[in-house]
């Protein structure tokens, strides 16, 4: 029975063996790549990683600062939004700013108003009352004269009709009237001339002074609104309503660090291609007038004719692609620049990841 168990045994073993060499003999065919490889379309090129960015003069992506801090009020634009030059993109929280400009605005109209009151001078009624004082300090003149005529000539008459004493009197009282007008009469001109021209000139410099304040003010309340300076996208927005924004920036909480509030690009009809040539290799690198170059896209089959633009003449540490400030090797690179058109077949975006052959014409 023993004998019986193990034979049978032994059997499936042997069958199971066959099976197993018949199923693992059995020939798989890969299955087809997703997309053809990279492949070099020069005889001979120069390759390079590139990084997609917005067609510009100088510098990549157009990154957006406040120049104050707050709070954000409101988010106006959303992230792939074209945006004209001038589009209010953010606002920050003004109130205080707000009432400041609004003070000075009120000091500064305060200070017009005194210097057009003190240009209008002399008021016609100041004038009216100088010149009724003028009227009167005459009259009490020809009062007090009459007055000393009499006594002295009834003293002359006779010299005990009337007391010397009376008679110095009347004439001290004219005397004193005489005085009174002459003062009118200045009084009256000095309310004529109006205005010195030294109070005016520095009540002009005074508003002027205020106006600068208020007019300062108010550009800094604009600055409470973030805008587009130029025609654009808005390639993302780093910040939401409530959140801190500053001079440095928006605070990320999960890199830990300070990041542009937003970031555009220009307009997407042509963008550019940032490639970094290897130090070792910038001495293959063509002349500028035979430059040519091919963009593949990854994960694409795709190749896109490049236009050259310029070299960036300034061979810098290769972090632009890592984003690490501390490479374990010092790796530096060449950066050039070519340009394509956006199409519905290289659609691309931003940021992106490319492969670069750079071969001569």
């Amino acid at each position: 029975m023993r004998n019986k168990i193990i034979f049978t045994l032994s059997i499936l073993g042997i069958l199971a063996g066959i099976v197993a060499a018949y199923i693992f003999g059995i020939e798989r065919k890969p299955q087809p790549p997703a997309f053809a490889p990279v492949s070099n379309p020069y005889e001979t090129a120069i390759y390079a990683n590139g990084i997609i960015e917005s067609d510009q003069t100088g510098g990549s992506n157009i990154t957006i600062y406040p120049e104050v801090a707050g709070p954000v009020k409101a988010l106006l634009v959303q992230e792939g939004q074209n945006v004209k030059a001038g589009t209010p993109l953010l606002a920050i929280d003004d109130s205080v700013q707000k009432a400041t400009t609004e003070q000075l605005k009120l000091q500064a109209q305060a200070a017009q108003a005194l210097l057009s009151e003190l240009q209008a001078q002399p008021r016609r009624e100041t004038l009216a009352i100088a010149k009724s004082q003028v009227e009167l300090a005459d009259s009490n003149l020809k009062t007090a004269r009459d007055q000393y005529a009499k006594r002295r000539a009834s003293f002359e008459m006779d010299a005990k009709s009337i007391s010397k004493d009376v008679l110095d009197t009347a004439q001290d009282a004219e005397r004193q009237a005489a005085v009174a007008e002459e003062v009118a009469i200045r009084q009256y001109e000095l309310t004529k001339a109006g205005a010195w021209s030294f109070d005016i000139l520095n009540q002009q410099r005074q508003t002027q002074a205020l106006e600068q304040a208020y007019l300062a003010a108010n550009a800094l309340l604009q600055k409470y609104t973030l805008k587009a300076s130029v025609d654009g996208v808005v390639l993302s927005v780093n910040t939401t309503v409530g959140s801190y924004v500053s001079a440095q920036g928006a605070f990320d909480a999960y890199t830990q660090g300070q990041n542009p509030v937003m970031v555009m690009s220009t307009g997407q009809d042509t963008l550019a291609v940032r490639c970094y040539i290897d130090e070792i290799l910038i001495a293959r690198l063509p002349t500028p007038d035979h430059i040519q170059g091919s963009m593949l896209i990854r994960g694409t089959d795709l190749k896109v004719p490049l236009e050259f633009v310029r070299v960036q003449p300034y061979v810098s540490p290769k972090i632009e692609l890592s984003d690490q400030r501390q490479e374990k090797v010092d790796l530096r690179v060449l950066p050039v620049i070519f340009r394509f058109k956006m199409t519905a077949a290289a659609k691309a975006y931003p940021g992106q990841l490319v492969d670069v052959f750079i071969g001569k014409k």
